[in-house]
């Protein structure tokens, strides 16, 4: 057997007589069950089963602070519980209550002795419980009262149910504390104890959701389970939260060890510690899809089985059964027939007219018009308002175009003031007493130099294609001079020079 092997042995006998002290809490129990007794009838009394409820008589006789519960007290109790289950009188249960106490606290005093053989020490050991112990005594009527001791609460909480629920969070807490200690074998035992109740707690995760699919008949049972469901996601979430806090611990436990002055105890610690990381996130990642389990049962399951509920309601539901029969068959009082038939009439619908529909708003419409008229103001279209504008602004550009080409076709470089000099003598003033004629000379400033728009230039009508296209070939640079042309009308504009240049084949335009 190598060192390994030696050292799993021992892992197994750690804490064996702390084990063997949790055994010896069921002895009395067990002592019980070997008692044989009958009731009146012959029928065999179960001793064991009637130890647990003197048990649970004396954890509520706790509860309720009641220091005087003796043996009478506890004979009420069974006799009060075994009624019309088992044929037993008054005095049969006093002493059944009397042995029963006897089993759990000796007539002696003393505490019960268990022995067993300790495998961990290799010699027999005794260990000794005290179930009972006597809590008052009443002198007058020489009555002796007990109380739970503290084997009794272990034993009461040990066969409560949900002492198994917290026994991951029991090892979560007992392995922190071996992390502290160094007790890195232990702490590699209690990884594995932890990975058995998490495959338990799925185990019990899948019987649950066939349970919920098959016994949800109501919605208080349907309420039951989803309670219980919601109890035991807040419980995952406190674990998966422990795991987090456990994981971190288990990295600064490593990173402790590997600054370690000790070179042989980082030798032998740390190869433990790394396998104590592998194990625990192994465990994390199973706990954790436990989690997202639980959330799936919670949603997919309670979903289905509302849905089975309602369905079955629906299915079993019959009018002339459950509505017609009930009225027809039984004599009901009018009001209560009201109450029947209520759910299965519609709302009641009255027509009528309010004097204050005369202060609503009314809706004037002729004879026979088949839809509702517009009352609001017609508005003008801007696209349309703007069209006439738009065809007159270029009719005045096309004929100061041609003005401006014949021109230039006699001089090929002249200013502003003198065109506009010659407009004057001409006797057709109007053009300077348009706005658009001075907004014509600041687009050809702003194109210079001046050209025919092709047709990829073109992006969306404005007026000025066709004007553009009458300089054919030709190109006018418009450049600012000095001086301001004052026309005699109530505009002004800055002096140009409008020169025609080159056209694409080289002569002068």
């Amino acid at each position: 057997m190598d060192a390994m092997d030696r050292i799993e042995v021992e892992g197994t006998l750690s804490g064996f007589r702390d084990r063997m002290a949790k055994v010896a809490l069921f002895d009395p129990l067990f002592e019980l069950q070997r008692k044989k007794q009958t009731d009146a009838s012959g029928r065999p009394i179960a001793m064991m089963e009637l130890g647990l409820l003197a048990l649970l008589f004396f954890f509520e006789q706790k509860l309720m602070r009641n220091p005087r519960a003796g043996v009478k007290e506890l004979a009420a109790y069974l006799l009060r519980t075994m009624n019309g289950r088992l044929q037993t009188d008054a005095a049969q249960c006093e002493e059944l209550a009397r042995e029963i106490i006897h089993v759990f606290r000796p007539a002696s005093g003393r505490k019960r002795a268990f022995s067993f053989f300790d495998w961990e020490s290799g010699e027999a050991q005794v260990t000794h419980t005290s179930i009972l112990r006597a809590n008052a005594f009443d002198a007058k009527t020489n009555t002796q009262f007990y109380a739970l001791d503290e084997d009794g609460l272990e034993l009461v909480f040990a066969t409560k149910e949900f002492y198994s629920e917290f026994q991951l969070s029991i090892h979560q807490l007992v392995l922190r504390k071996q992390l502290e200690k160094g007790e890195f074998q232990g702490a590699l035992r209690q990884i594995n104890e932890m990975r058995v109740d998490v495959e338990t707690l799925q185990e019990r995760m899948q019987k649950l959701a066939h349970e919920i699919k098959r016994s949800i008949v109501s919605e208080e049972t349907l309420k039951r389970y989803s309670a219980l469901l919601e109890d035991i996601h807040i419980r995952l979430q406190r674990e998966n939260e422990e795991f987090d806090e456990l994981r971190q611990f288990v990295k600064d436990t490593m990173t402790r060890l590997y600054a370690s002055a000790n070179a042989v105890n980082r030798e032998r610690a740390y190869p433990l510690i790394l396998r104590i990381a592998g194990e625990l996130e192994r465990v994390h990642g199973e706990h954790s899809s436990l989690l997202q389990q639980g959330m799936e049962l919670k949603n997919q399951a309670l979903h289905a089985a509302r849905e089975s509920l309602y369905y079955t309601g629906l299915s079993a539901f019959n009018f002339d059964q459950d509505v017609a029969g009930l009225l027809l068959g039984t004599p009901l009082p009018l009001e209560a027939m009201k109450g029947v038939v209520a759910p299965f009439t519609g709302l009641e619908q009255l027509r009528s007219w309010s004097p204050l529909t005369l202060f609503a708003e009314q809706n004037i419409q002729g004879a026979g018009e088949q839809e509702p008229r517009d009352e609001g103001f017609l508005e003008a279209d801007a696209e349309a308002d703007g069209q006439p504008f738009v065809r007159r602004r270029s009719a005045l550009f096309k004929d100061v175009m041609a003005y401006l080409i014949a021109q230039l076709d006699e001089q090929p470089e002249l200013e502003l003031a003198e065109l506009v000099g010659r407009i004057g003598a001409s006797g057709d003033s109007r053009w300077l007493e348009l706005r658009s004629f001075y907004d014509f000379w600041l687009i050809l400033h702003q194109r210079s130099p001046v050209r025919a728009l092709s047709v990829d230039e073109r992006e969306e009508e404005t007026g000025l294609e066709d004007v553009f296209a009458l300089l054919g070939s030709r190109v006018l640079a418009v450049r600012e001079c000095a001086g301001v042309v004052e026309t005699g009308a109530r505009y002004q504009i800055q002096n140009m020079t409008v020169k025609r240049e080159d056209g694409p084949d080289g002569l002068q335009l």
